[in-house]
């Protein structure tokens, strides 16, 4: 289903659409302000949408919002899009991104100021970059969702955040069929020896950056 079809339809059929439409205006990170304006009407009827103050929008503004929610993000870079499409758990997915030519690890690491922690080299190339909570992926994640983490290409980066010891996701890879050609624990609690091992067998680096959690946007703009 694509998203505008997805996001009209759970307001249309909602018991209070306009509480729906404030929850996805949440989700896009867009402003009343913003998106009035996108839609040149006065910020007044967004807020009475949302309200109930108003009545419930029609089909066809219905439509103009969700179009303007979209558009607004494609502009921003697609980063809602794109979790969305993805089919896997949102809130588990931050970023995935695919690109047309290969990028070379190394210059990735310098780019986020990352340590390699296991005797694996890095002379390697990426297709692409997954960046997923790690706590959330591991309670959420299917199997088969899993899978859904290589986008296009498994030749790619997958970023794990909120790491506490780096067990849970090198587990999760190492039983997997589908290899990365690396990960990235942002600024982990610690690296278990276990973890660093699990790397070594599957012959993956193990990266570590000390970006902390608040440049998680930084990492993101620099991978694009």
């Amino acid at each position: 289903m694509d998203i505008h079809e997805k996001i009209a339809g759970e307001i249309t059929i909602a018991d209070n659409p306009g509480e729906t439409i404030r929850k996805w205006r949440e989700e896009f990170q867009v402003s009343q302000l913003e998106l009035a304006r996108y839609l040149s009407i006065s910020p007044s009827v967004i807020s009475d949408y949302e309200s109930g103050r108003r009545k419930s929008p029609g089909v066809l503004s219905i439509k103009k919002i969700v179009t303007a929610l979209v558009d607004i993000d494609q502009k921003r870079g697609g980063q809602v899009i794109r979790r969305y499409s993805s089919g896997m758990p949102s809130d588990a997915l931050i970023d995935i991104s695919d690109y047309n030519h290969d990028i070379s690890l190394e210059r990735v690491i310098r780019m986020i100021n990352g340590t390699n922690y296991c005797n694996v080299g890095l002379n390697r190339y990426i297709r692409g970059y997954t960046i997923v909570d790690g706590i959330k992926a591991i309670l959420s994640f299917s199997y088969s969702e899993y899978s859904k983490l290589y986008g296009w290409s498994s030749q790619r980066i997958i970023f794990f955040t909120e790491v506490k010891m780096g067990r849970s996701p090198m587990i999760a890879i190492r039983v997997h069929p589908l290899k990365p050609a690396a990960v990235v624990y942002i600024q982990p609690d610690r690296i278990d020896e276990l973890a660093i091992k699990l790397a070594e067998i599957e012959n993956i680096p193990l990266i570590v950056t000390d970006l902390d959690a608040f440049s998680i946007s930084r990492i993101m703009a620099s991978l694009k």
